[in-house]
């Protein structure tokens, strides 16, 4: 097994033929690692096939919640940059449900669902934030289950949406995007050694 995936503290131990079927999610990398086999393994087996697009859907399945989101909003900000009075609020506030992960929060992150432009992408970090805990949403919502896998579906969404916007830099970036959540999952803040592309056009 590579270090690359040691040390994965945030990742659940179930096998990962368990996680994907809970989300709700097919590989379209068919795998030869057995159904009882955790994440190391799968995530190293999809590394040396080069399944760049299934790593990352796999790994929005595994990073808990609050890590997830984080790991959505790191990836909006690859391409709309530092922080600004012109963020879009689906972004600020998913990232303040990160901060202070309380119902809220939640809710704020629910509210700019309304009022998004068309073209925003970074709904999709607030609709990780909203079927973060497996529910509708906050209050009465939150009686309701949401769709399986809702939650890790929008984060991935997310990253793609990065992933094209720095589509010059597609396999550069998508490592990028892959250390940083295997930072998260080690118990880091996602920040590492490596540079999103746009930080690199920037200097």
């Amino acid at each position: 097994m590579s270090e690359r995936f040691e040390n994965l503290i945030k990742l659940p131990p179930d096998p990962v033929a368990k996680l994907l079927s809970r989300a709700n999610v097919i590989l379209k990398t068919p795998l030869e690692a057995p159904p009882t086999a955790a994440a190391p393994a799968v995530l190293e087996e999809l590394v040396q096939k080069g399944a760049l697009v299934d790593l990352l859907r796999l790994l929005a399945i595994l990073l808990p919640p609050r890590e997830r989101v984080w790991w959505a909003c790191m990836a909006a900000r690859d391409y709309i940059g530092p922080r600004s009075p012109k963020d879009p609020p689906s972004l600020t506030t998913s990232e303040a449900w990160v901060r202070e992960p309380n119902e809220e929060n939640r809710d704020a992150a629910r509210v700019t669902l309304d009022h998004a432009y068309i073209d925003d992408d970074t709904v999709n970090c607030a609709l990780a934030v909203l079927y973060a805990d497996g529910t509708l949403g906050p209050g009465d919502l939150k009686q309701y289950p949401a769709p399986a896998g809702a939650s890790e579906a929008a984060a991935f969404a997310m990253n793609m949406v990065a992933l094209g916007q720095l589509s010059d830099k597609f396999e550069e970036h998508g490592q990028v995007l892959v250390e940083r959540a295997l930072d998260i999952a080690r118990g880091g803040n996602g920040q590492g050694s490596a540079k999103p592309a746009a930080a690199e056009q920037e200097q």
